[in-house]
């Protein structure tokens, strides 16, 4: 993809230790999205997604509610610059 769409979100509430990284990113490789996901020490996830408008916007929408056992108490967007040397969705260690 040439011209992609991109977002990078934090993730707040309780979102860590619940499988929220693991889920994401097998939901974004189903939809062919790419970017990253990472645990903060803040207990924060944050993340990077890209691909088309539609398919970005609906792993938002699934990010708002999270994996079973989540929650999300606050889902903050920010504006990011479409990279095309991303080529695939990693989950970033913590370790």
């Amino acid at each position: 993809m040439k011209d992609g769409f991109c977002k990078r979100v934090e993730i707040s509430g309780i979102v860590q230790g619940v499988g929220f990284r693991w889920q994401t990113r097998q939901l974004a490789v189903r939809l062919g999205i790419c970017g990253w996901i990472k645990n903060r020490p803040d207990g924060i996830v944050e993340a990077v997604f890209q691909g088309t408008d539609v398919l970005v916007q609906g792993i938002l929408e699934w990010c708002a509610n999270g994996p079973s056992g989540a929650t999300v108490t606050d889902l903050r967007l920010f504006e990011c610059v479409y990279d095309p040397d991303i080529l695939d969705f990693v989950i970033i260690s913590d370790r």
